[in-house]
Formats: C-alpha cells, structure tokens, sequence
C-alpha cells in the first residue's frame, strides 16, 4: 500500500473502532500496520515476553509493549479455530497420525467432515482428537508443534484457558502461511484448505477457512484473519473490544487491504 493509502486505512479503522489495531504483509512480514510500533520490531530478536509471563495479558517491556502497537496481547481466543487446532491437525496429517477421512470414531464424522461444518459444530470434537492424539492439552502441542518454531513466544493461553496474542505473532503466522517454507504448516496442508471442500453445498467453506473475493479467505468475525495466496497478501484486524467487529469495517477493511492489490494484478496480467 502507499503512505496515502496506508493513511486513509488506519483513519477508517479508527473511526469504526478507536481501539482496534490492525496488520497487513505479505510471505516477507508485515507492510503497514496500526499502533505505536506497527512493524513489531523487536530489537532483541527473541519476542520475548519482557517482564511478564506469555499469555498472562501484560505487554511486556518491548518497543511497543506500552501502547496499542504490535506486541500488546489480546483476547483472541475465537481465532484458535485456524491459529491452534488448524495448524495443528495439519501437522499430524503430515506426519501420517491423522487421516482425514477415517472416522473419528465408530460411525462417527470424519475430520475432514468436522472441519467443513461451522466452528461450533466441528471444533471442539477436533479439539477433542487433537489432545487425544497429542496426548496433552492444545496448547501444549500448538506451542510444540506449530508457535515455538514460529517465534510466536508470545502466544498462549491465560488462566482462564483463554488464548492470547499479540499482532506481532499473528503477523508472523500468515506470513509462514505464504511462504515457500514447508514447516511447521506443511503447504500441502494450507493449499487444501484453501479451496472449497463443500462441493455445491452453501455455505461455502474450505477446511476451516471462508472463502470471499479477490481469491481471500477468512475465519473470525471479531478478531479476524485474512489470506490471498494469489495476491500474496495477509491481513489481520483485531477490535479493541469483545464481541463481532461490525460487519461493515470488515467488509471495509477488506476491501481496502485487497481490492487494489486485486486489480493490480490483473492489470499485470492483462498487459
């Protein structure tokens, strides 16, 4: 985006939601953001945590750990749908350990079927699969398996089992998913999730993910993740409170993030 746009972006976000920050990059990191330290730069490598243990709500002592910036944590419990138990079960799938079309149990649904149905219906039954197979909590085996290798350290579950995290590693998670890197989410895993697994049934869904135009997909309609593979480009919005970002700074958000993205393309393309 350019400054202009940039600008206009955050002006629009601000006026819908004051408190709410937002990210958007591509497979390299984030291009422009919201907050007092948009990029999330910590000059010590590490993410840390600063003085306050990951995931307990504190900001820490980085660059931005005193303000709406990139490295505040969040309540974005309802993303764990795609940011936990997605990557996750991905990961077991490469391994061999799950197959997504073997009942879960006798005459049960599949995986695969669980994870095309809506989050209430399917993720916590695929919770429930992920910490049998991992033998431990899912926050456990995320951290292992898919936030640790990620330097997503700052992601994690408070006391209350709630999942935290700051813009920062969110940022880093889409990027990795638009990367040619192969681990920890296999890219075979996101390529077929990325597409529809419904058939003719609506709505339309991949393996967690909503598709929409310009090629995106989505999950969360408070905390919300987007991703265009095509256009590689990766959003995020984050509200500054509980509950539905209004649909309408969705829609917004989205269309500013990707619709020029969009055409440029396709004038690339048609030239």
């Amino acid at each position: 985006m350019t400054p202009d746009s940039d600008e206009a972006l955050h002006a629009k976000v601000n006026a819908a939601d004051p408190g709410a920050v937002w990210a958007l990059g591509g497979p390299d990191g984030v291009l422009a953001g919201s907050g007092n330290d948009p990029y999330g730069i910590d000059p010590s490598g590490d993410g840390s945590c600063g003085d306050g243990p990951c995931g307990d709500g504190s900001s820490g002592n980085g660059p931005s750990g005193d303000g709406p910036g990139a490295d505040v944590v969040r309540d974005v419990g309802a993303l764990a749908p795609v940011v936990a138990v997605w990557p996750v079960l991905g990961s077991l799938v490469a391994r061999g350990e799950l197959s997504l079309h073997t009942p879960i149990e006798a005459h049960g649904p599949t995986a695969h079927q669980l994870l095309t149905r809506g989050a209430g219906e399917g993720v916590p039954a695929l919770t429930r699969l992920v910490e049998q197979l991992c033998g431990g909590p899912l926050g456990d085996c995320a951290t292992e398996l898919i936030w640790r290798p990620l330097g997503m350290t700052r992601t994690g579950h408070d006391l209350d089992g709630t999942l935290r995290a700051p813009l920062a590693d969110l940022g880093r998670f889409l990027a990795h998913l638009l990367s040619p890197a192969d681990h920890p989410v296999p890219r075979a895993w996101t390529a077929e999730s990325l597409r529809i697994r419904t058939g003719e049934l609506t709505p339309a869904r991949g393996l967690l993910w909503h598709p929409g135009p310009y090629g995106v997909w989505s999950y969360g309609e408070g905390p919300a993740l987007w991703i265009s593979p095509r256009l590689s480009r990766w959003a995020v919005l984050l509200p500054a409170g509980p509950g539905p970002a209004p649909a309408s700074l969705r829609t917004a958000f989205r269309e500013a993030v990707f619709a020029s993205t969009a055409a440029q393309a396709g004038a690339v393309v048609r030239s």
